[in-house]
């Protein structure tokens, strides 16, 4: 039960985690997969119905903490608990609705469906799909409190398909050259050549640049690695062929005007423990490792789940 009013509903949930000790279904001994290495991974499910839905994810530098949004215009935040370096349980899970520039709740508006985030030293963007908006939040002052006012986006935003749009975003931090761009990935916004129209907005060089589509994965998150290369996010679903895949766009091929064609460090099918996975995690351990963390959006059906999985990228 939430606790506050309707309009600034939020409070703790409580979700339970069901261990997964192999990402591999045909041989539970494997835990190499491309250039990732498999840690653990969690089947999240719990009795609040607001908690599903999970589509951008952002995990905390001490790989612990999270904030997330759903679909249906809410923010989610907790704690992944560990067993030594294995994810083991959820804690301090809360959900409240985002509220807009006008402190009412994003769903109120229209605007609720949040598919991608992106946090640097406590501001956080949030791209919101149908209306073609990103949202700028003081997230580290005011937390669910904050309001989320629009930036700039270009013109040609309101080109971009319906439900097709602003998947993936990622802050370019501080000390690499495009320190203070955000990077914008569509999902399936095509170009004529049928590539991924991408953009920069803001920092040293704004402008557009493509992503070489293959196999008809959609991209629905990215992440940035310390040397400036994007790990993208990308996923594919028929009822003949489904998938997930990460690529790495290395640094030097981030210009305006680039056709960038990344290369796959992983992929997986339903042969594997996979579901729609939307969201893309990023933090470093103490030992140096760079560990990923994947969670899948549940649509809010029965037949799909919230799933967590974590890897350390092997370079």
């Amino acid at each position: 039960m939430f606790a506050g009013s309707p309009a600034f509903a939020q409070g703790r949930i409580e979700i339970d985690a069901k261990p997964i000790a192999s990402f591999d279904n045909r041989d539970k001994t494997l835990r190499r997969f491309g250039k990732l290495e498999f840690r653990g991974g969690l089947d999240l499910t719990s009795s609040a119905r607001e908690f599903g839905g999970v589509s951008g994810l952002h995990v905390y530098p001490d790989g612990a903490r999270f904030i997330a949004v759903t679909d249906t215009g809410r923010w989610l935040r907790g704690r992944i608990v560990y067993s030594g370096t294995t994810p083991s349980g959820i804690a301090d899970a809360e959900m409240a609705p985002i509220l807009g520039p006008d402190g009412k709740t994003l769903k109120a508006r229209g605007w609720y469906d949040t598919e991608s985030l992106t946090e640097e030293a406590g501001t956080i963007y949030v791209g919101i799909e149908r209306v073609q908006r990103i949202l700028k939040f003081d997230f580290g002052k005011s937390g669910f409190q904050s309001r989320g006012m629009p930036i700039a986006v270009p013109a040609d935003f309101r080109t971009m398909p319906s439900n097709g749009s602003l998947e993936a975003i990622a802050l370019v931090p501080k000390g690499l050259p495009l320190a203070g761009t955000l990077i914008v990935i569509s999902e399936a916004a095509l170009d004529a050549s049928g590539n991924n129209r991408a953009y920069f907005i803001g920092g040293p060089h704004p402008g557009t640049f493509t992503v070489k589509r293959t196999e008809n994965f959609d991209i629905t998150d990215c992440k940035i690695l310390p040397n400036g290369d994007v790990l993208i996010l990308e996923r594919r679903f028929s009822l003949l062929s489904s998938g997930t895949r990460i690529r790495r766009i290395a640094a030097a091929d981030l210009q305006p005007g680039a056709l960038v064609s990344p290369e796959v460090i992983f992929s997986a099918d339903f042969g594997q423990q996979i579901d729609n996975f939307e969201g893309l995690g990023l933090h470093h351990t103490a030992a140096g490792e760079t560990v990923l963390t994947l969670v899948s959006d549940n649509n809010f059906f029965a037949l799909q789940r919230t799933l967590l999985m974590q890897f350390t990228l092997v370079e």
